[in-house]
């Protein structure tokens, strides 16, 4: 035998306004901490929930603070370097963190030193990382900035000519130069 309950109006009226209460409640406490990065009561911070939108958020700025630059890549320039005779020269590319620069460098035949490296932007203790070392007469390759500054080569010549270097690069930079 089946039983069907009937609610008086009063009782109806009651579930209902406790059903929007409850809802109300999920909504400043839960969705809009977590998907919008609202959060009215403080609660959705403490439960981690507004951690999802900072993240993106981030991400979503980041994106928006990298130059024009950075989206698309610079056609190939071929630039010649004259390393003299028992000396060193730097050639520096300017770029932000995450550009990529492809290049390629011979010398007229004779073997160089070179460091490969960049120093941060805006760095006054003289840091700078190196991403490659040796003595070569040619290399080719490609790297992305770990960071934003100057990328670039140092060339040493110990020889008692002077080397010219032919240097091709694409990618993505703000400038270049002899430093």
């Amino acid at each position: 035998m089946q039983q069907t309950v009937l609610l008086s109006t009063p009782a109806l009226i009651k579930y209902t306004l406790l059903s929007f209460i409850f809802a109300a409640a999920v909504l400043l406490i839960i969705i809009l901490p977590a998907e919008y990065n609202i959060d009215p009561t403080g609660l959705g911070e403490k439960l981690g929930l507004t951690v999802f939108t900072q993240t993106s958020t981030n991400a979503i700025n980041t994106n928006l603070k990298q130059p024009v630059q950075n989206a698309t890549n610079k056609p190939p320039v071929t630039i010649e370097v004259i390393v003299p005779a028992g000396r060193g020269v730097e050639y520096k590319f300017v770029m932000t963190q995450y550009q990529k620069l492809n290049y390629e460098w011979q010398t007229n035949g004779s073997l160089l030193y070179f460091d490969l490296h960049g120093e941060p932007k805006g760095d006054t203790t003289g840091y700078f990382e190196s991403y490659a070392i040796a003595t070569l007469e040619t290399m080719k390759g490609s790297f992305t900035a770990p960071f934003s500054g100057s990328h670039g080569w140092y060339w040493k010549n110990t020889t008692d000519k002077p080397v010219i270097v032919t240097l091709i690069v694409e990618g993505q930079y703000i400038s270049h130069r002899l430093k």
